[in-house]
Order: structure tokens, then sequence, then C-alpha cells
């Protein structure tokens, strides 16, 4: 078989596979809350993402310092009053709640890293960093789902 000829009948095979979970196989705990909450903590969650977009394009671009500043103020601790979290804090299971806060306290970790590169310039670390955001948002998308 040519090299050439791999790629399309790897894709063929992979959007002829079902998909991992069906929403009635999905075992995740399903969070309740009224339709305005839901729709504010839905844009919330694409604003997180945005800004973890932008902190990557930055950090790919040397700019530590900005990374710092998107994450601590979209991500980080002092941004929990712009996000409304002290009035979605209530909709949420204890563990939910919790890994929202080890989120937020990562992304200031990060911020604090991300200035640090920008004296020793050490991209793996503030990488590193990056990464302990995102692991948080994986934790709890894995575990939870909004209804």
């Amino acid at each position: 078989m040519q090299k050439s000829s791999v790629a399309p009948l790897l894709l063929a095979g992979l959007l002829g596979a079902p998909l991992p979970l069906a929403a009635a196989d999905d075992g995740r705990v399903a969070v309740d809350m009224p339709e305005m909450m839901r729709a504010h903590m839905m844009a919330n969650m694409r604003d997180h993402l945005t800004a973890i977009h932008e902190i990557q394009g930055l950090l790919a671009a040397g700019e530590y310092d900005a990374a710092a500043e998107v994450a601590e103020t979209r991500l980080g601790m002092s941004s929990l009053g712009s996000h409304g979290a002290s009035h979605m804090a209530g909709f949420m299971p204890k563990g939910m709640q919790e890994t929202g806060t080890a989120m937020h306290q990562a992304a200031s970790r990060f911020a604090v890293t991300a200035q640090e590169a920008a004296v020793t310039r050490d991209l793996p670390r503030a990488l590193g960093a990056l990464g302990g955001i995102t692991t948080n948002c994986v934790a709890c998308h894995a575990a939870y789902r909004l209804k």
C-alpha cells in the first residue's frame, strides 16, 4: 500500500467508528441549573477556552508577560468576580466547585510562572504550568455535564 493512500483509509475508519459515548451512556454527573445560569456558565467556559488559545499564541510569540496578564485577568483568582463565581457555586456539586477553584488557582500560578519566563525564557516550564490549568478543565469536563 502506498503511503499516500493510508491517510484516507484511516480517516474513513475513524469516521465510521461509533462515538465513544452516546448521550444515554454518558456517565458524567448531570448538573441542573436555571437556564440563565447555564447560559452564563457556558459563556464563561467559552471565554476560558478562548483565553487558553490566546495564551498559547502569546507563548509561541515569546510574549510571556502578555500571556500572564490574560491568564490572571480571564482565568486566575482575580477573575472570579467578573465570572460571577459566587452566584454560580451554589448550583455546582462540591467536586465541581473544587475543580473550578483548582483551575483558577492554577491559572494564577501560571501567571507567575509566565512572568518569570519573561526573564528566564523557560518556555517548557511555562507550558508545564499551562498544562496545570487544562488538567483541571479536562477533569471537570470528564466528570460533569450541564443538563
